[in-house]
């Protein structure tokens, strides 16, 4: 191989390599509700989208989810956290694959599998709180690795009253 195209080629992977920082994704946009999502995952972006961006503050709407995954799921746990102005106010964390626990259809994928939920999901809140904020999501397994990470960022002046 030429120095040249060496050179070229080694410019190309290490770039690749720098590029870390996933592209930040719209969920949705209307008047006075905004959504947008970014991968905080370095090796990997997921897809998501929901039907309808008014739908979200209703107590349930449906969604759309798609990855690869990288790691295998036979635990699975979730930690959530509300940021305001960089601060955590709020953290909630769940099980959702367990042994003798499943909460999930994807309960059970092996590393390389499609993982894709389409259908309802239910916050368990009456409305969105009003404001701009961050939604940090984790998912990770057994063995503490992360399966997806995503930070939400929410624009939210929608009027309950």
């Amino acid at each position: 191989m030429k120095p040249s195209n060496t050179l070229i080629l080694l410019s190309a992977l290490l770039y690749i390599d720098a590029s870390t920082e996933w592209p930040t994704h719209t969920v949705c946009k209307e008047d006075k509700l905004e959504i947008h999502y970014k991968s905080c995952d370095p090796q990997q972006d997921f897809a998501f989208s929901i039907d309808r961006c008014s739908d979200v503050a209703s107590h349930t709407f449906n969604i759309r989810a798609a990855m690869v995954l990288r790691h295998n799921i036979k635990e699975l746990y979730a930690k959530i956290d509300l940021l305001i102005n960089g601060k955590t106010v709020l953290t909630y964390s769940e099980t959702l694959c367990a042994p003798g626990h499943i909460k999930l259809i994807f309960c059970g994928k092996k590393k390389g599998e499609h993982l894709y939920y389409e259908g309802p999901v239910t916050l368990g809140i009456k409305e969105i709180p009003q404001g701009d904020y961050t939604i940090s999501a984790k998912l990770t397994n057994e063995d503490h690795v992360t399966v997806a990470c995503a930070d939400f960022t929410v624009r939210n002046d929608l009027d309950y009253y």
